[in-house]
């Protein structure tokens, strides 16, 4: 039957497959990527559209943001207002994109990572190079419109951007698998790439950057890798090297100040007042004490923060310090990513001018030939007209003798009289030889009597001169790739006289920031860690003066140089290294920093089972027990790394965790107490000496479901007492056995 459903079997993968594929080239052409030829993300050509559409021209008043966003949402984007909304506050930001293409009125957010306003507080419109570069023409069929999502609109698939968009105002995006990030550049420079790239096709890299120096960042700053851009630029791939700019101050009474008034372009946002921490950071842990002050002074007018510094300091030091510890030095990553040809590609400069100009001279032969269109109609009508008031009497006596327009309109196309009443035969043989094209015939016959006056007729023959001047221009643009190129360079040249602006950002090189430590003076200093996990450092004296409260109020107590490190091992096998240079050092009721701020211990994942002081244990040995009865030995020189902060101190099995790390001697003795009441005891001894990256051997064996509790060290033959499950156990007194045994059961 006709109406009987038809199952079809398919893999089921396959099906996965397909959908994720048709899903992922759906966000990256769609969605995420912009296309090379204007440059822009489908949003941001919806919305300027859009506002094309609206009227919210430069020269008009701004119109509120929810209108704008709300009509390109119903219309060609139903993905949400936010999208769109942030789409058009990032086109509103100068210190964002190379050129603002959208006028923004009100709070459009700010360098600092300000949000801006709602949309319904905020209002926009379209700037004036938006609309002469990016908009213009779109009446000329000048490219291709395709339908809306629900087909009841159309839209432009590309709009005709007049400038190389991409490279001017950059892109960043993340899609399936791909991003693209495309620093911005300077518009002068990109348009005298593109003509010289007009004029001779065959460009290498390194003449183009002639004209394109490198990236031209809003924020300005410095890139320091000058040397790396033909690379970059060669493949479309690499990273920028980028530091924000400093200047030196004086100020009264020989004292300095240093002042940044640029930043690089990926501090922008939070990353500034991460920035301001940062500094802040290095004063606290004593990294420079040349600081005394920091202050943000920035404001509309631009960026400035400044750095009082103390009578002498070391202003170059400095630098290099923030530099290196700070995000004042920091990387761009390039990538060209973008949709060529319907496709993602990775595109050099080279590509990226050619594209553009290739969609250039489609655009303007598209452009031409519907104005020459236009032109040789025109010049149709204007040949009728002025044919026609050479036998205007004719013309007028076939109207006065005719019965209807048709019968007019027969008689100047085709030459019919049938029907026609006509004075003489002589005007009927006449009229058998008028041939007026379709669109002369009506345009005769919508002519106004006014345009038999002479001098209409003067004005009409000085139009079609001009008309046959515009065919013969626009034919020569059309035939001939010089006149066409002239055309787009003269444009060019405009654009870049009325738009273009100074470089903001300086080019180059400077090797490596080498910072060299100030040698730290060693003295001895008592580290303190509470229960909660909060540390610091004090003097020896303080703490001998406060000695019962520090030891009362802290899980660990620890003497030590202020040059060494302290370790903190985890139930997880890790080994975190903290430096005690790193540790705040100050009064003994301080409250100290949480241990989570200063080495990549995570209290929410881990708990530490013990602390202990590097200088302490260079030379001894470390055992390892975990709640699976698992041990080993490790020599403490092994834990002895520079280059990382955190290692692994042990090899754990599934489900398993560290329960004790102790240096003890040769001589002592282990005692392991199991959760079931089972002990055994035997010497240290018998342990086995591992690498730390070992599991172990077992120590004990538990019965099923049965795990370590506790773990006691004996020294010697002292009486020992402790408290198991709410009874004395005398450890000392349990029977010496051997490793990997059962033990005993203590009722």
């Amino acid at each position: 039957m006709d109406n009987e459903k038809q199952i079809i079997r398919a893999e089921y993968s396959d099906i996965m497959q397909k959908s994720y594929i048709d899903y992922a080239m759906s966000v990256i052409i769609s969605r995420a990527l912009p296309d090379v030829r204007d440059g822009l993300k489908p949003v941001q050509r919806r919305t300027l559209y859009d506002m094309y559409e609206l009227g919210i021209r430069y020269d008009r008043p701004y119109r509120k943001c929810a209108r704008i966003v709300g009509d390109t949402m119903g219309k060609y984007h139903p993905h949400g207002d936010s999208s769109i909304y942030e789409a058009l506050v990032v086109m509103a930001q100068e210190f964002k994109k190379g050129m603002a293409l959208v006028d923004g009125h009100g709070n459009f957010g700010s360098i600092e990572g300000d949000g801006a306003a709602a949309m319904r507080y905020t209002e926009a419109r379209l700037q004036k190079v938006t609309q002469e570069a990016f908009l213009a023409d779109l009446d000329k069929d000048v490219v291709d419109f395709g339908p809306n999502f629900d087909e009841t609109e159309k839209e432009p698939t590309v709009l005709p951007v007049r400038i190389p968009n991409l490279l001017v105002n950059g892109s960043d995006g993340i899609a399936v698998g791909m991003v693209t990030s495309i620093p911005p550049h300077n518009l002068a420079e990109v348009i005298d790439a593109t003509k010289a790239m007009i004029k001779n096709n065959q460009l290498s890299t390194h003449e183009l950057m002639k004209y394109i120096k490198g990236p031209d960042f809003p924020t300005g700053g410095i890139v320091v890798n000058q040397d790396d851009l033909e690379k970059i630029y060669e493949t479309g791939q690499g990273k920028l090297r980028m530091r924000g700019k400093v200047e030196i101050e004086q100020v009264k009474g020989g004292k300095e100040r240093l002042v940044i008034t640029e930043i690089p372009y990926t501090m922008m946002g939070a990353n500034i007042g991460k920035f301001l921490n940062d500094i802040a950071s290095l004063v606290e842990t004593k990294k420079t004490t040349d600081i005394v002050d920091i202050s943000n002074q920035s404001s509309k007018a631009g960026i400035r923060i400044v750095l009082e510094l103390k009578k002498g300091a070391d202003v170059e030091r400095l630098k290099n310090l923030l530099y290196k510890k700070t995000r004042l030095e920091d990387t761009f990553g390039v990538n060209m990513l973008a949709v060529a040809d319907g496709r993602p590609e990775t595109l050099s400069l080279q590509k990226i001018l050619e594209y553009h100009i290739d969609f250039q001279f489609e655009v303007t032969t598209r452009k031409y030939k519907n104005m020459l269109d236009k032109e040789q109609k025109k010049c149709e009508v204007q040949e009728g007209l002025i044919r026609a008031c050479d036998v205007i009497d004719l013309i007028i006596e076939v109207l006065r003798g005719s019965r209807s327009r048709e019968q007019v309109k027969d008689c100047l196309v085709k030459g019919v009289t049938e029907g026609i009443r006509f004075k003489t035969e002589k005007s009927k043989k006449a009229a058998a030889k008028l041939r007026f094209t379709e669109m002369q015939a009506n345009a005769i016959l919508d002519m106004r009597l006014y345009k038999l006056i002479g001098l209409e007729i003067d004005v009409l023959m000085k139009e079609h001169e001009e008309t046959l001047k515009n065919i013969a221009r626009y034919t020569d643009i059309l035939n001939n790739y010089g006149s066409m190129a002239e055309v787009i360079i003269k444009e060019l040249d405009q654009f870049k006289k009325e738009f273009g602006r100074p470089r903001r950002t300086m080019l180059e090189n400077a090797g490596e920031v080498v910072l060299e430590e100030q040698k730290i003076e060693a003295m001895p200093v008592v580290f303190l860690m509470d229960r909660f996990g909060y540390v610091r450092t004090i003097d020896e004296s303080v703490y001998e003066r406060n000695k019962e409260a520090a030891d009362a109020e802290n899980r660990y107590v620890l003497h030590c140089m202020n040059t060494d490190r302290v370790m903190i091992f985890t139930d997880t096998g890790k080994v975190h290294l903290l430096k005690l240079i790193d540790v705040p050092y100050g009064r003994f009721r301080d409250k100290g920093t949480p241990l989570d701020n200063l080495c990549n211990y995570s209290s929410s994942e881990e708990q530490f089972v013990t602390v202990m002081a590097m200088n302490d244990i260079r030379d001894t040995v470390l055992t390892f027990v975990t709640k699976q009865a698992m041990v080993k030995r490790v020599e403490g020189k092994e834990f002895d790394v520079v280059s990382k902060r955190t290692i692994q101190a042990t090899k754990l099995q599934e489900g398993d965790t560290v329960l004790a790390v102790h240096a003890a001697s040769e001589q002592a003795h282990i005692v392991l107490a199991s959760e079931n009441s089972f002990f055994l005891r035997f010497p240290i001894s018998e342990i086995p000496f591992k690498k730390k990256t070992a599991v172990g051997v077992r120590g004990m064996k538990l019965a099923e479901g049965d795990l370590l509790s506790d773990i006691y060290w004996l020294e010697g033959d002292n009486s020992t007492e402790v408290e198991f499950h709410d009874r004395v156990v005398h450890i000392n007194r349990l029977r010496i056995g051997t490793r990997d045994g059962k033990g005993t059961r203590q009722k």
